[in-house]
């Protein structure tokens, strides 16, 4: 317990010059003796530390002084250097140096184990390039110019106050003060053609935790049961879990599931082709079969 208190007494006068003993005493739930004890504890095992009287006074580190490594666990130098990594991954400014630095104190190679490509597979080049520059606009809070296609299939321009990236439901989205609609808003990742960094600064304020869903996705929702044949099976363990599946021991399996019902559902169903079947409900087999036979009225 004493050599834990003593590990974050040093910690917090790394991230803080000056401590007073009252505050340390408290944080801890013991008296302002004990902190002196375990001040004197600290100064003969070596750490550069001491008190200075008056009223700014207090407990402070010399400024020049860092933990050594052994103060780290194995597994939690491994951790930090895994943080860095996905950092550097993503191209996190000044990563690469942070983490060079880090592995040397370490003694410790970090292993090229990670890729992170937020792009999707067989996409443009440039589309990487999108999250780069809204990831750093963010982070210097630069305002960003987007051509964007909204769900109505209109393009437009616009400035935007760039506050975070959210993935959700398996797609991208900036979530950010636009400057067109003058509100906030979420901006599929997709439909942004081209990102331009402006010179502009603009003032980030508080950040709202949870963003409303995008425009148009307050739907009714409907509760789907779907038989798939077992050439559909790996495309169903990508997206649901085991005990959304049933096996029906025909070579088909059964899916019980709850969606937004909309264009997207529709075009989701249709994607299997002929590996899946509506069970229910009855409104939805007649919409996709229409839509099937429209799709089979093409190649006649």
């Amino acid at each position: 317990m004493k050599l834990n208190r003593l590990l974050e007494i040093t910690t917090i006068l790394l991230n803080k010059k000056t401590v007073k003993a009252s505050e340390l005493a408290g944080r801890f739930d013991v008296s302002v003796r004990t902190i002196y004890r375990d001040i004197d504890v600290l100064s003969a095992s070596g750490v550069p530390v001491f008190c200075s009287r008056g009223t700014n006074g207090g407990i402070s580190l010399l400024e020049e002084y860092t933990v050594s490594r052994a103060a780290l666990s194995d597994n939690e130098r491994d951790n930090i250097l895994f943080a860095l990594q996905t950092l550097q991954s993503t191209r996190f400014p000044e990563a690469d140096a942070v983490l060079e630095k880090l592995a040397a104190i370490f003694n410790r190679k970090a292993s090229d184990w990670i890729s992170i490509d937020l792009s999707p597979w067989g996409s443009n080049p440039d589309a990487y390039n999108k999250f780069t520059d809204i990831k750093t606009a963010i982070l210097q809070s630069r305002v960003i110019e987007i051509d964007y296609i909204n769900s109505a299939g209109e393009k437009n321009r616009r400035g935007v106050e760039p506050l975070r990236l959210i993935f959700k439901s398996q797609s991208w989205y900036l979530w950010g003060f636009c400057r067109y609609r003058h509100d906030y808003r979420l901006f599929r990742i997709s439909r942004i053609r081209k990102v331009n960094i402006t010179g502009e600064a603009f003032e980030r304020g508080k950040v709202r935790e949870e963003p409303p869903e995008p425009a148009g996705n307050k739907k009714i929702y409907v509760r789907l049961i779907l038989e798939f044949t077992s050439d559909a099976l790996y495309r169903l363990h990508d997206d649901y879990d085991d005990e959304h599946l049933r096996d029906n021991g025909d070579g088909t399996y059964t899916l019980d599931v709850t969606f937004p019902e909309d264009e997207w559902v529709y075009g989701y169903i249709l994607s299997f082709g002929a590996s899946v079947r509506v069970i229910e409900p009855e409104s939805v087999r007649d919409i996709i079969k229409k839509r099937a036979q429209s799709v089979a009225a093409l190649y006649i």
